[in-house]
């Protein structure tokens, strides 16, 4: 493969539907959301994109069979909101990368006369997080009120270091095309995959596009990880050191 392919598994009609980007990135936060959301809504698959610019592996599924990583493309129809939700394996491991693929994204969009763009992601803070909080950042300041008042806090310059990856680059070229779009960020440690803060993201999603989903999978996985959580800060106060049967694997 020399150059990024589209293979378009469905043409399908949708009404002015909304973009929703969850790759995957800091603590899987958009990546949990984006695939809890296909799940949830059983959605159905209408695109896949395969580039050079994804990392050089293939992943292993059922009975040993492997598969090229790729970017998925969900559509989702309904009296309320139309979406279309973007998944995947990975980013872009390029700088160029991230802009075809972007530039991919949006003329999807322009397909389709999306107005808005929901992009999805962790706010990495390299410490624990008590409290479920969701930082906002935008490419039309109109957004802000609105988003404000379903409980996204936005602050000026951050984050600090800016929005890298698909989930920014999407906003900012965004623009370009006269296309809203709002970058949601729950605050996260950064050191694993984070279930609760994916929660407080996808409540204030769906209060933005007035949507009904069942959270209980999120809530099951958000109290497996707590419990790891809390048996890693009785080991790093010396309570109770770990015994062989202690499960502290990475959930992902």
């Amino acid at each position: 493969m020399n150059k990024t392919t589209i293979v378009t598994l469905k043409e399908i009609e949708l009404t002015d539907p909304i973009i929703i980007e969850g790759l995957p990135g800091v603590g899987h936060v958009g990546k949990l959301v984006a695939d809890h959301l296909i799940e949830e809504l059983n959605a159905e698959k209408i695109m896949e994109i395969y580039s050079p610019h994804f990392p050089p592996q293939v992943l292993v599924e059922k009975d040993s069979v492997v598969r090229l990583v790729r970017n998925e493309i969900y559509a989702y129809k309904s009296k309320n909101v139309d979406l279309l939700i973007i998944a995947g394996d990975h980013q872009s491991t390029t700088n160029e990368g991230h802009y075809e693929i972007c530039n991919i994204f949006l003329d999807m969009a322009e397909k389709y006369n999306v107005k808005r763009i929901y992009t999805l992601g962790g706010y990495g803070i390299g410490k624990l997080v008590e409290t479920e909080t969701v930082l906002g950042a935008v490419n039309n300041t109109e957004l802000i009120d609105e988003h404000a008042s379903f409980g996204v806090e936005f602050k000026d310059g951050e984050p600090a270091g800016g929005i890298v990856g698909t989930s920014g680059l999407l906003l900012g070229l965004a623009e370009s095309k006269n296309i809203d779009a709002i970058c949601l960020m729950g605050l996260t440690s950064g050191y694993m995959v984070d279930p609760k803060s994916a929660q407080a993201v996808l409540r204030i999603l769906c209060k933005a596009l007035e949507l009904e989903v069942d959270m209980a999978a999120l809530e099951e996985r958000a109290r497996e990880v707590e419990k790891i959580v809390a048996k890693l800060q009785e080991m790093e106060q010396g309570v109770a050191p770990a015994t062989p049967d202690d499960d502290l694997r990475y959930i992902g």
